[in-house]
């Protein structure tokens, strides 16, 4: 029996869909509750995030990182992510990226590189969530790096990383 391209065609969509829906609502580890995260590390040519408790790995997200992914961020407006050590410092509940922390950039050696090429350094680098009114896109950001040079993350895993953070934690963001 010869199985038609049709139904092969209308089984592989199913297929797919169905990988995707399992995909979407597969359960993720939840936050361990009573946790302070006092180092986070982003690996963007991994798309990975990790946040650390007193040394110890807690928790590993997947990221989209910007456009423009590789290499260091140079000046305003070329979508990279930057590279380097920075600090946590501010959180805003209300963004409209669902919520955001914001990271420190640029620090010395960024406005100097962006000075050399006669450029603007930018800023407003944010570890957000999704933009409001999208949030059902949930994991399905993940498939791209889509953000203008910050690091996004579920609308639900900036809750919870923005319950667990203080201004002043550490970031350090790797190629």
């Amino acid at each position: 029996m010869r199985i038609s391209p049709k139904k092969i065609f209308r089984y592989a969509l199913i297929a797919i869909l169905a990988m995707m829906i399992f995909y979407y609502f597969y359960p993720e580890e939840k936050f361990p509750p009573g946790i302070t995260i006092d180092k986070i590390e982003v690996y963007k040519s991994k798309s990975k995030m990790l946040v650390y408790s007193k040394g110890q790995l807690i928790k590993t997200y997947c990221v989209s990182t910007g456009w423009n992914p590789a290499g260091q961020k140079e000046y305003e407006g070329d979508r990279k992510t930057p590279e380097g050590i920075y600090f946590i410092n501010a959180k805003n509940p209300n963004s409209d990226f669902h919520k955001n922390l914001g990271v420190s950039y640029p620090n010395a050696d960024d406005i100097n590189r962006a000075r050399k090429l006669g450029k603007q350094t930018g800023g407003d680098i944010k570890i957000h969530g999704m933009k409001n009114g999208i949030g059902f896109v949930g994991k399905f950001h993940r498939w791209i790096n889509w953000t203008a040079g910050c690091i996004a993350v579920t609308d639900r895993e900036v809750d919870e990383i923005y319950d667990h953070t203080p201004v002043g934690t550490k970031i350090e963001i790797k190629p």
